[in-house]
């Protein structure tokens, strides 16, 4: 071509190219529609930003955003060195490509090669039209005004997001999780090549359909790559002969129930960024896997890890197989409420620790005991006589459970657990708190249970578990029970019996732990924690009918334990004792802890409820407030009771019951014949008056 015609070309795509700026100033009137883009799948997404699940978007489509910082380096510039050589340089169109294109026409006699510019692409994926002059002309300007608005970086942003890669696959990051099972930040040559090729023709090269017609294109580009100096030919020929992916991945599916639960409460967020750790969650996930959850067929389980500092949820299993239907897999159990079995044991132990009413060296009988007609036993029918309260919770005793609470008082034990956000939920039909919840009588989440013990891992300050990683910050919590009551809980769970095939002798890692298995075999426990983390799992049916085999101590401690051993550097959850433990360690017990049972030989009444500076919640039913327990222990009967300065008429054994009529504190006292009395001041609410 002769060098006027050259220069008659380069003035012609010069003129178009003003055309268009004036076009694209014209255009600030009708702005780009980005709703494409924004119609995207939606994502949850692990601490470090890999995806855990991902929710097509509206359209059945796989289209993950993606970002210029998000991908490979190498990738980006493969893509411009073959898509777009003049990308950083032009406005978005690029004159010297026109005129190349058009001499070409020329010389040729028909269409030899485009000038479509990467954001000219962009702006076709936007606003598809089918190609004609006029529609080139419109991406001309599209482009031109993308490029003004947005950025260099803005425009790659959205083809990174919107290209085609063959089916329902659209964006960078879909087509490589889906053909490699990896972020577009970690790709290959081979793979970086492969995604370049693809949207040129995505059905006609898809790789898991047409391999060779994908190998071949993959391999245009690395040729190309190695003629522009981005890979070297070395680089470019072991590129060539990797394998193409003959098959589709299945995008990544991590703790699917949490992925859905939190998708559902933010359904407008695109990306919502968890606490999870992706390397935690699959191989918990992976060990799970590998073992049924005991011998029964239709038995699930459910497992929650957490970081004890900061109470973020590192790992969370909300059933065996979400897609096993004889399992009931889609069904989360970490937020069902099922009987927590002895597991509430401990925090039974530590409020009355707490309260000063026991210490672990405090003589308890464990013997058959008439609780108004309820009438305990242990697991095995049997009986262990007296002993020492650390004894009464390392071995699970119940009688010894119960007549703690029965001291402590349900009502005020429901209270304090409820002030601390632990939710016991009673059977239909219940009046509300007694003392079978000791053994299980009351439901439970796993994820409130978990939270309860990682109160005690922190000193017994319980704050609500963290899933969203924007909720990093500490969030203020609710202290339990004193820290010396959290030690002592933390002392005795490390010695609790282990599954046989874990070590039970003195060579045993410190881990605080208590099983339970609830009435029937229905639900099996194990909740534990180190310095550092706590644990709690579950196994049972989803549907709450027996479960063969499910048994706290044999299916659920094994699960726990295996765990554990992933975090190998975890510390003893009993190590430096508070002060008021150390204190307390070389005296003399005082008489009113030596022994709990002391009966009428003790010095004076003891009010065993409701204890002082206790917040009680009572009922509104059928005009009235629901009566309140007032009981005594030791003492010489007669006794007379207070309320307020009001007399409150005692029976036969010296107990009473007092009906609050409004809101407050009350000052309850009493007296036995020989004028000796207790008091405590306590705060009555009363939920539901009109």
């Amino acid at each position: 071509m002769t060098l006027p015609r050259r220069k008659g070309l380069i003035a012609a795509a010069w003129s178009v190219a003003t055309l268009l700026l004036g076009l694209a100033a014209i255009d600030r009137a009708a702005p780009p529609d980005l709703s494409r883009a924004a119609t995207q799948t939606h994502t949850v997404e692990a601490r470090d930003g890999s995806v855990l699940r991902a929710f097509l978007a509206s359209d059945g489509m796989w289209r993950l955003p993606a970002s210029v910082a998000e991908v490979d380096p190498l990738y980006l510039a493969m893509l411009k060195g073959w898509e777009d050589q003049r990308f950083d340089a032009h406005p978005g169109v690029d004159p010297l490509a026109i005129a190349r294109a058009m001499d070409q026409a020329v010389s040729a006699g028909r269409i030899v090669s485009g000038a479509s510019t990467l954001s000219m692409q962009t702006a076709r994926l936007l606003e598809p039209r089918a190609r004609t002059l006029l529609a080139k002309v419109s991406e001309m300007g599209r482009a031109l005004q993308l490029e003004r608005d947005l950025g260099k970086d803005g425009v790659l942003d959205l083809y990174l997001t919107l290209a085609p890669f063959g089916g329902n696959l659209e964006g960078v990051r879909a087509a490589s999780l889906a053909y490699f099972g990896k972020e577009p930040a970690e790709l290959s040559p081979a793979e970086a090549a492969l995604l370049v090729a693809l949207p040129q023709s995505p059905e006609r090269l898809r790789p898991d359909r047409f391999p060779e017609a994908a190998r071949a294109a993959r391999d245009r580009v690395l040729a190309r790559a190695a003629e522009l100096g981005i890979l070297t030919a070395d680089e470019a020929e072991r590129a060539m002969a990797a394998a193409v992916p003959t098959g589709r991945l299945d995008l990544p599916f991590l703790a699917p129930h949490l992925a859905e639960r939190l998708e559902a409460l933010h359904p407008r967020a695109t990306a919502i960024a968890t606490t999870i750790d992706a390397g935690l969650q699959a191989t918990i996930e992976q060990m799970i896997a590998m073992r049924l959850p005991a011998a029964d067929p239709r038995a699930t389980l459910a497992i929650i890890v957490v970081d004890n500092a900061t109470m973020e949820v590192l790992a969370q299993v909300g059933a065996w197989d979400y897609f096993d239907a004889g399992r009931q897999g889609m069904v989360d159990m970490t937020q069902a409420i099922r009987s927590p079995g002895s597991t509430l044991k401990p925090l039974i132990y530590g409020l009355a620790f707490d309260r000063r009413l026991l210490h672990p060296d405090t003589l308890i009988e464990d013997r058959p005991r008439n609780f108004a007609g309820y009438r305990p036993v242990n697991f095995d029918g049997g009986f262990a006589g007296m002993v020492r309260v650390r004894e009464a919770l390392a071995w699970s005793l119940n009688v010894p459970a119960v007549a703690v609470l029965d001291r402590l008082g349900a009502t005020g034990f429901d209270t304090a657990l409820a002030d601390a956000g632990i939710r016991l939920v009673y059977p239909a039909g219940a009046s509300g708190p007694s003392l079978p919840l000791a053994l299980g009588g009351v439901g439970v989440t796993l994820s409130d249970l978990t939270m309860a013990y990682a109160g005690i891992a922190n000193g017994g300050m319980v704050r609500p578990l963290v899933t969203l990683l924007e909720d990093g910050e500490q969030m203020e919590g609710t202290a339990l029970m004193a820290p010396f009551a959290a030690w002592y809980l933390a002392d005795i769970l490390r010695e609790a019996p282990r599954a046989g095939g874990f070590v039970q002798d003195g060579s045993a890692r410190p881990i605080a732990f208590k099983t339970g298995t609830s009435y029937g075999y229905r639900d099996a426990w194990t909740v534990g924690f180190t310095r550092e983390h706590t644990i709690g799992v579950w196994v049972g049916r989803a549907d709450g009918s027996p479960c063969a085999g499910c048994v706290g101590i044999d299916t659920a401690s094994p699960i726990l334990l295996s765990i554990f051993d992933l975090f190998p550097g975890d510390n003893d959850p009993a190590a430096n004792p508070p002060e008021a433990v150390t204190a307390m360690a070389s005296a003399r017990l005082p008489a009113y802890l030596a022994r709990f049972d002391r009966g009428a030989e003790a010095n004076g009444p003891e009010m065993s409820f409701p204890v002082d500076g206790a917040r009680l919640r009572l009922a509104w039913d059928d005009g009235a407030a629901q009566p309140m327990p007032l009981r005594v222990d030791g003492g010489q009967a007669p006794f007379a009771w207070f309320v307020n300065g009001t007399p409150v008429s005692a029976d036969r054994r010296g107990d009473a019951t007092w009906v609050p009529d409004g809101n407050g504190f009350a000052a309850i006292t009493v007296t036995d014949a020989m004028g000796r009395s207790a008091q405590a001041e306590v705060f009555v609410e009363i939920v539901g008056r009109p």
